[in-house]
């Protein structure tokens, strides 16, 4: 590639994350200061550099401005996956989609045990005590004595192996390739296979991308397998999980509770019973959030824009066209 190529950063950010898209693209220019980095001010500053940016970093970007883009080379969505791109278009623009698959991955398995515990140790029974001024003993498990099953052993599915092992639980993975090992799974399992690690798992964490075959991948048949004391967390994308299903099996008792920081419809409607059913824990789609995002985000950038004006989109991390 002779020239440098132009690069625009659009004007929204994820929400969850304290970090800003001024920080990102500070990051950027710190490590390439010769590579023309645009930062949008607002929707309409995205519509007229879109037209001669190459590359474009985006969160929520409106996909209708993407045919006024015939200068696109390179989409960088920050977000872990592409399920919101419609990949022929991109195809058809000649273009590359990346992802910052990985970069959560730290972020959103504290989040996990932090969800884990709240079940395990009982802290929505000690809030509730709280708030009625309460103060009654109660008992609490142990997560280190409990079977952790992920269906999803990618970076995130495996740092919260990394974190169960070290918190001494027993570790059960499922994942496409189950004969690439991961050091903190004890057991791997094919995705046909779903149902053994289910039903062995006192704790199912749900950290698969959403594809056509992983869509409704945990549906009445996989609730059927579980435990009634058995508590499913989903961080990966609402539609993997049959949510009518699972608030079925929630009212009736035969699985213990969820934790879902992502749902089928977002925001959730404020109608869902999943708003008040006492064995669920709620929180809005930001697992991911934390104040690293930016730097990480950056540094990804960086490595991949490398492999991009040298000619090589095929060394790129997480290309998904």
């Amino acid at each position: 590639m002779g020239s440098t190529p132009q690069v625009l950063v659009t004007n929204e950010f994820p929400p969850e994350t304290t970090g800003t898209a001024a920080e990102f693209v500070s990051a950027v220019r710190e490590r390439l200061p010769e590579v023309d980095v645009h930062l949008a001010t607002d929707y309409a500053d995205t519509a007229r550099r879109v037209r001669d940016a190459e590359i474009v970093v985006e969160h929520g970007f409106d996909h209708d401005l993407l045919e006024h883009a015939t200068d696109l080379r390179w989409i960088n969505t920050l977000s872990s996956g592409a399920d919101s791109y419609d990949l022929d278009v991109v195809t058809d623009l000649d273009a590359t989609l990346t992802t910052v698959s990985g970069v959560h991955a730290r972020p959103i398995a504290e989040h996990v045990f932090a969800l884990m515990l709240h079940f395990e140790r009982g802290l929505g029974q000690g809030h509730e005590q709280q708030r009625r001024h309460e103060w009654c003993r109660f008992s609490a498990g142990e997560l280190g004595t409990q079977t952790l099953g992920i269906v999803g052993v990618g970076s995130i599915g495996g740092r919260v192996a990394e974190l169960g092992a070290a918190f001494g639980m027993d570790v059960l993975g499922v994942r496409r390739n189950p004969s690439k090992p991961h050091p903190a799974v004890d057991e791997l399992f094919a995705p046909e296979e779903r149902h053994e690690p289910l039903g062995r798992s006192d704790y199912v964490v749900v950290a698969c991308p959403l594809t056509d075959e992983t869509e409704g991948l945990i549906g009445s048949e996989e609730f059927s397998s579980l435990s009634k004391d058995a508590v499913l967390v989903n961080v990966s994308r609402g539609e993997v999980v049959d949510q009518r299903a699972l608030v079925e099996q929630l009212r009736t008792g035969y699985i213990g509770g969820a934790a879902l920081d992502v749902a089928e419809t977002e925001p959730l409607p404020r109608d869902s019973p999943l708003w008040d059913l006492s064995n669920v824990v709620l929180t809005p789609h930001m697992a991911g959030g934390s104040p690293a995002f930016p730097r990480r985000c950056a540094e990804l950038f960086v490595e991949n824009y490398r492999h991009f004006v040298e000619g090589r989109p095929e060394d790129m991390r997480n290309r998904i066209v």
